[in-house]
């Protein structure tokens, strides 16, 4: 006996997805392997060792050429003091020399000659002394840190960035510009 189909043109035509939706089954990355049984064949987890920062070996020079044996060391940050408590008075003792409230020379050794330099041109070019809001801290490379504050004087707020370096035993401030 035979049959005969009848031509259907739907046999040659495709289906056509307009989207696919893909739902997760499950969060949990363990779900696979909760049978006792696939247990034993559960691939050894591999530690990775604990990377140690890279030290920032090239310090901030500002075009000066050193001798070898007297040029700055850089320094790691685990070798020196706490930054965030530097941070925070060097900010306000700044926000104080905008203000021409205090003298600038009381930062002077946490500042390059340079910064200082522009710190003291401009010493008392705020008339009021600006209140500190937000201080954020970070770390890009060992050695380094670079910091932003927001500071609010009157009705408008303005941005310092402050950079420190770790030369030679202690945080030296390399860059400080208001915006």
């Amino acid at each position: 006996m035979t049959t005969q189909h009848a031509f259907n043109p739907n046999f040659l035509s495709k289906p056509v997805f307009t989207t696919i939706d893909l739902t997760p089954i499950s969060s949990d990355p363990d779900e696979d392997w909760l049978h006792p049984v696939l247990e034993m064949f559960r691939p050894l987890a591999i530690a990775e060792p604990v990377k140690e920062p890279r030290l920032y070996l090239i310090a901030s020079t500002f075009g000066e050429e050193f001798d070898s044996q007297f040029s700055p060391e850089p320094t790691s940050a685990k070798d020196l003091p706490d930054i965030e408590i530097l941070v925070h008075n060097f900010i306000h003792v700044a926000v104080e020399v905008w203000a021409g409230r205090r003298s600038a020379s009381q930062i002077q050794s946490s500042c390059h000659y340079s910064v200082f330099a522009q710190l003291q041109r401009k010493s008392g070019k705020f008339e009021t002394v600006g209140r500190v809001r937000k201080i954020h801290i970070s770390q890009p490379l060992d050695g380094i840190v670079e910091a932003t504050v927001t500071v609010r004087y009157g009705e408008r707020l303005r941005v310092v960035a402050i950079r420190f370096e770790g030369l030679d035993h202690r945080w030296l401030c390399t860059a400080l510009e208001i915006i």
